[in-house]
């Protein structure tokens, strides 16, 4: 919640976007407190395919109409920071234990071990 706090006090706009269905990311942030600083939760149910295709992180651009380049994808998993970072998108990879980012993927744009360090960075990189 405090990370979700900094970027909202930022006004850095944030989505979830999830394999899972519409009703369970909505469910899910609403359990956790945190829906209100998401301005979308979009599944891929909409576009028939999961992450990591391509088709996903475009249809979140163009639901939220920021071009690709502008977006980041933060996640705890390799594969689908690939998957955005393979459409333009920035990524960010939170390290959290047991979570490991393959080698061969070469490094993903930011670092940080909780999405507090992630959050940090992102607030300083979006003022500079």
């Amino acid at each position: 919640l405090p990370a979700m706090e900094r970027l909202t006090a930022a006004g850095v706009r944030k989505i979830a976007l999830t394999n899972g269905s519409q009703a369970t990311v909505e469910a899910q942030l609403e359990y956790a407190g945190i829906a209100h600083h998401f301005e979308a939760m979009l599944s891929v149910e909409s576009v028939r395919r999961f992450k990591p295709a391509p088709e996903v992180y475009l249809m979140a651009s163009a639901r939220t109409d920021v071009s690709i380049d502008h977006m980041m994808m933060v996640a705890a998993h390799d594969w689908d920071l690939v998957g955005a970072r393979s459409v333009g998108m920035q990524t960010a990879f939170i390290s959290r234990p047991g979570a490991v980012w393959s080698p061969g993927y070469g490094p993903p744009d930011i670092v940080g071990a909780t999405l507090g360090d992630i959050a940090d960075q992102v607030i300083v990189a979006a003022s500079s």
